[in-house]
């Protein structure tokens, strides 16, 4: 691949995006690829964590704008075939994704990380939702997920306004689940990674799912939903496994199925 680079260690696929002469904005051809990489990743059941994160001096900065603007592509077909694709590929993989986002993270770039299970972010780290800044909207799920993480009053201001806000800020208000120290942000996020890998991740997928679903279900349809799930939970080897090690007073050995 020319813009993503890849690698798994431990059960756990790393992805990088390189593109930082441009501070790894997307072109279609590394979009391709990422959704491309992301869908062999969900298939391999080898894999039981995937971490995100950019290349040299940012996340993402979004969308290459020199290829939005050349007409080359439509905004429309931007959107849905580059981004529309990466966060339901993101949100459907079936196992935790942690974004580890180094600096800045712009735009759809910002959006990105956000569509992710975990953000863990360098305390030198900004997201800035960009679009108001060029006369566009937000999208990759912005409008989506800001309200469902932070509410409307502060998605408002961060969507329209379009203001920096710092990965400590992000953390305290509820956007992102951590920020730690730049020197320590690889370590922390393997070894989150590495815990995640040891569970049994296909009771997490099921509660990604849940979690997801729960925007738009009743409680009612929440709970009969909760009960199906349950039930598929309660016939997986993990379950066995994680029953058998609390009886047996022992780590349980997890296999994600």
């Amino acid at each position: 691949m020319k813009y993503i680079k890849y690698n798994i260690n431990n059960n756990i696929a790393e992805i990088t995006l390189n593109n930082p002469e441009v501070l790894n904005s997307f072109n279609m051809e590394m979009s391709i690829e990422l959704i491309n990489l992301l869908k062999t990743i969900n298939d391999n059941q080898e894999i039981r964590a995937v971490v995100i994160k950019g290349e040299g001096r940012a996340f993402c900065a979004g969308q290459d704008l020199q290829e939005a603007i050349s007409g080359k592509y439509k905004i429309i077909e931007i959107v849905k075939e580059q981004y529309n694709k990466i966060i339901l590929a993101i949100r459907n993989m079936q196992k935790p994704v942690i974004a580890m986002v180094n600096a800045v993270a712009a735009g759809a770039g910002a959006n990105i990380a956000l569509a992710c299970d975990f953000v863990v972010a360098s305390d030198k780290a900004n997201f800035i939702q960009a679009f108001s800044k060029i006369g566009l909207i937000p999208d990759s799920g912005g409008t989506f997920l800001l309200p469902a993480l932070i509410g409307l009053a502060r998605s408002n201001a961060l969507l329209m306004l379009g203001d920096k806000l710092s990965a400590i800020e992000a953390e305290r208000i509820g956007l992102i689940y951590k920020c730690v120290e730049s020197e320590k942000l690889e370590e922390f996020t393997f070894e989150l990674a590495n815990r995640l890998s040891q569970m049994p991740t296909k009771a997490l997928w099921l509660t990604k799912q849940l979690l997801l679903k729960s925007y738009s279900n009743s409680l009612e349809q929440q709970l009969e939903l909760e009960a199906e799930y349950q039930n598929i939970a309660g016939d997986s080897y993990d379950y066995k496994e994680g029953v058998n090690a609390f009886l047996e007073k022992r780590a349980p050995e997890f296999r994600g199925y």
